[in-house]
């Protein structure tokens, strides 16, 4: 039976999901969207640093702190993967780049494999005083951890739009994808820029990593569930679109929780798939274009 009440807790608790989805979504924006590269271990990297944050929150450490600290040092991660992925495949040509696709299959299989072998298979979560914890709207209880996903999505989405429509560095990504010989005749290693900015995007994974595990626990073969979605919002955003990753996360998140309203659980994953058919169909460059 229909209810209103349902209706509008299902709208809002899916628009702190969809923030949550554009959040884990914004580094995959910028490595697929931007630089064309087919990362498709960017889940297995977000899970990886949700367990970097579990060890860090084991000594104390706030999740999100937690998170932050570890930016610079999957920023450097970045780089290297990124470097190693030019030289062995991205260097020799377009069809050499298509084959690095197993590349980040390998990658994501090592990450979770070894995952596996460094903590088990067994769930893992962290404490802090949010975690747990719901904030009273009316008739609604709102989880703060969904609250705390919320404010770093926005924030991070911010950051990130400023740094590329502000800077020379940030420019000059958004144009790497679009004119590398005019890049290289205003001075720019197109090279180098691809790095450094895959190096931005993996380093975002971090934190993502840690809104991860505050959301709920995790397990090595979580990347298996995020793939799918990550892949269609970035999709349905427009390859590239900061602010278009926060729209597609929120038409997602609202989807995907009317519809485990209505017919329950079971059919929620499906949703992801299916507005990447749509997109893909009827508006391949997404809502907000490149």
């Amino acid at each position: 039976m229909f209810s209103f009440d349902l209706l509008l807790e299902a709208i809002l608790f899916g628009i702190l999901l969809g923030c949550f989805y554009a959040a884990v979504s914004i580094g995959l924006s910028v490595a697929f969207g931007l630089l064309d590269v087919p990362h498709v271990a960017h889940p297995a990297v977000m899970v990886f640093g949700a367990y970097c944050t579990y060890l860090l929150a084991r000594y104390g450490w706030d999740p999100i702190v937690a998170g932050l600290v570890l930016m610079p040092f999957f920023f450097l991660l970045g780089m290297v993967i990124y470097r190693f992925y030019y030289e062995a495949f991205e260097k020799r040509g377009t069809e050499a780049g298509v084959r690095g696709l197993a590349f980040f299959f390998g990658l994501a299989l090592i990450i979770e494999v070894g995952l596996i072998l460094g903590f088990g298979v067994d769930q893992r979560m962290v404490e802090a005083r949010y975690i747990g914890r719901s904030l009273a709207l009316a008739e609604m209880r709102i989880p703060m951890r969904m609250l705390v996903a919320f404010g770093v999505a926005v924030a991070l989405t911010a950051a990130l739009t400023l740094y590329f429509s502000h800077t020379f560095t940030g420019r000059a990504i958004k144009a790497v994808a679009q004119d590398e010989p005019a890049l290289r005749l205003l001075g720019a290693n197109p090279v180098r820029i691809k790095q450094w900015a895959f190096g931005i995007a993996t380093a975002v994974t971090a934190l993502s990593g840690a809104m991860l595990i505050i959301v709920g626990p995790v397990e090595p073969g979580l990347d298996r569930i995020y793939i799918g979605r990550t892949f269609a919002v970035v999709v349905l955003a427009g390859l590239g679109s900061m602010t278009g990753t926060v729209a597609a996360g929120l038409i997602l998140g609202i989807s995907e929780s009317i519809v485990l309203m209505q017919f329950g659980a079971s059919w929620a994953p499906a949703v992801a798939f299916g507005l990447l058919l749509i997109v893909l169909g009827l508006r391949p460059q997404g809502l907000f274009g490149r």
